[in-house]
C-alpha cells in the first residue's frame, strides 16, 4: 500500500503549517496499524489546494488555428471554419492535438477535466475514439469525462442521435447540446432530456450564445430540468444572453434556476473573444454574471472551452488564468470575491460536476497541488503557477522556480 506523508504544509491565510497523511489514494487522519513505511514530503510552508477542475474544454478541436482563416471573428465564422478543418481530422491527428493541451493543462494544476466531443455523421466516432484512448492514457494524472453533443445539430441532422446513443453506450457518461445550432432549438432540448433520462446522465449544454436578449431558450431547460426531475443534474455554458438582464429580472430568472437545480458555467475567454464584435464603441463584456447566479444560489463554475481554434485563438490551459480573467472582467477584487473566483474552478466545480471525494480532508482523493503563494486569494490575484501535483497521492509534475541572475558587483 503506498503512503505518503506530508509536512510544513500551508492550507490557507496564515503562517500555521500542518501535516498531511495520504494512504492508497486518499486523504487520511492517520495511517492505519498496518502502515509501517512512507514517504515523506516536507513543502517548507508552501500552499496546498485540492487539483482544479475543467468543467467545460473541447479537446477534439484544440490546436487547429494552422488550418483556419480569421476574417470576421465572430460565432458563425468559428463555426464553419471548425467544420472544415474536421472533415480532415483522424484519430491519431485528434488524440496528438488533446494531448497537447492535456499536458499543459496537468502542468497547470488540473486534475479533472469534463471534455465535449462533437458527434455528427461527418466527423462519426472518430474524435470520440480518440478522446476515449486519451481518457485511457492519462488517468494517472487527470480523470477525464466525456460529453458528447451536437455541434452540427441534433433534429436537423440526420444519424446524429443514433451516434450520440452509440456513444453513450460506449463509453461516454455526460451528453451536451448546442441548441442554437437546431432548425428547432426547444424541439432539441426536449430530446436531449428524453434521452438523458433514457441513459440515465447529467446534461451539459451551449446555450444562449448571443448579446441578444430576445429568444432565450434557458426557461425551456429549466422547464425539462423541473418537469423530469433532473435538479443538479444540468449545465447550461456561455449563455451570454444573461449578461444583457437588468437587475430584477436576473434575480428572478437566478432563484428559478437554483431552485430548479439549473448550473451555469462561463467560458471567459472565449465569450470575450466572440461576444459584442458588432459595437466599436462601448463594446459589452458579454459574460454570463456568475456572481449575482451565486448570491441567487446557482451552483456556477469557470472553465477554458477552447484553446488554439477559431473560438479562442489562444490559451494555456491554465484555470487560474481563466479565474484571474473573469475577476478583472467583472470587476471582482476583494479577497472574499477572489475566493470566490478560486471556488469556481475548485470547489464549486466539484459540485458541478458531482464529484463526491473532493478536498483535502480525510476520505477525499489526493489530488492536490502546491503554490508557493501567500494566500488562496494571491493564486487568483497573481496568477500563480503550481509547483508540483498529485493524483492519488502520486506525483504528476514539478515546476522549478525561476532564477534570477542578479549581476555581480
Amino acid at each position: 500500500m503506498s503512503a505518503l506523508k506530508i509536512i510544513n504544509a500551508r492550507l490557507g491565510d496564515g503562517n500555521r503549517c500542518t501535516e498531511l497523511y495520504v494512504e492508497n489514494g486518499h486523504f487520511v487522519a492517520s495511517f492505519s496499524s498496518y502502515t509501517s513505511h512512507w514517504e515523506t514530503l516536507d513543502l517548507h510552508g508552501q500552499l496546498v489546494l485540492p487539483g482544479l477542475i475543467e468543467t467545460h474544454i473541447h479537446l477534439d478541436k484544440a490546436c487547429i488555428m494552422q488550418r483556419c482563416h480569421l476574417h470576421e471573428g465572430t460565432l458563425a465564422e468559428a463555426v464553419a471554419q471548425t467544420r472544415a478543418a474536421k472533415a480532415e481530422f483522424t484519430e491519431d491527428d485528434v488524440y496528438r492535438r488533446g494531448a497537447q493541451v492535456l499536458d499543459k493543462a496537468i502542468v497547470q494544476g488540473t486534475t479533472h477535466m469534463r471534455t465535449h466531443v462533437e458527434l455528427d455523421p461527418q466527423i462519426g466516432l472518430t474524435g470520440f475514439n480518440a478522446i476515449r484512448r486519451l481518457q485511457a492514457d492519462y488517468a494517472w494524472a487527470v480523470s477525464l469525462e466525456i460529453c458528447v453533443f451536437p455541434q452540427e445539430g441534433l433534429l436537423n441532422n440526420t444519424g446524429t442521435e443514433a451516434l450520440l446513443c452509440q456513444a453513450l453506450e460506449s463509453g461516454a457518461t455526460v451528453l451536451g447540446g448546442c441548441p442554437y445550432m437546431d432548425s428547432d432549438p426547444q424541439g432539441q432540448i426536449q430530446r436531449l432530456f428524453e434521452l438523458a433520462v433514457r441513459y440515465d446522465c447529467d446534461l451539459d449544454l451551449h446555450l444562449d450564445f448571443d448579446l441578444n436578449p430576445e429568444g432565450m431558450t434557458v426557461m425551456e431547460v429549466a422547464r425539462c430540468t423541473q418537469l423530469h426531475g433532473w435538479g443538479g443534474r444540468v449545465t447550461i455554458g456561455h449563455v451570454t444572453k444573461l449578461s444583457t438582464l437588468p437587475r430584477e429580472p436576473l434575480t428572478v430568472l437566478g432563484r428559478h434556476l437554483a431552485k430548479v437545480g439549473v448550473q451555469v458555467t462561463c467560458l471567459p475567454s472565449t465569450d470575450l473573444f466572440l461576444m459584442g464584435r458588432e459595437a466599436f464603441h462601448n463594446k459589452p463584456r458579454g459574460l454570463a454574471p456568475l456572481a449575482h447566479l451565486h448570491a441567487c444560489g446557482v451552483t456556477c463554475s469557470v472553465s477554458t472551452n477552447n484553446i488554439g481554434n477559431p473560438f479562442t485563438p489562444y490559451g494555456d490551459a491554465s484555470l487560474v488564468r481563466q479565474a484571474n480573467l473573469f475577476a478583472n472582467v467583472s470587476q471582482m477584487g476583494t479577497v472574499a470575491e477572489l475566493l470566490q473566483c478560486l471556488a469556481w474552478v475548485s470547489s464549486e466545480s466539484a459540485r458541478l460536476l458531482r464529484l463526491p471525494d473532493y478536498g483535502l480532508q480525510p476520505g477525499c482523493r489526493a489530488d492536490f497541488i502546491v503554490f508557493d503563494a501567500p494566500s488562496p486569494a494571491a493564486v487568483i490575484a497573481e496568477i500563480s503557477a503550481p509547483l508540483m501535483g498529485f493524483k492519488g497521492g502520486r506525483q504528476t509534475f514539478s515546476r522549478p522556480a525561476g532564477t534570477l541572475m542578479k549581476p555581480r558587483d
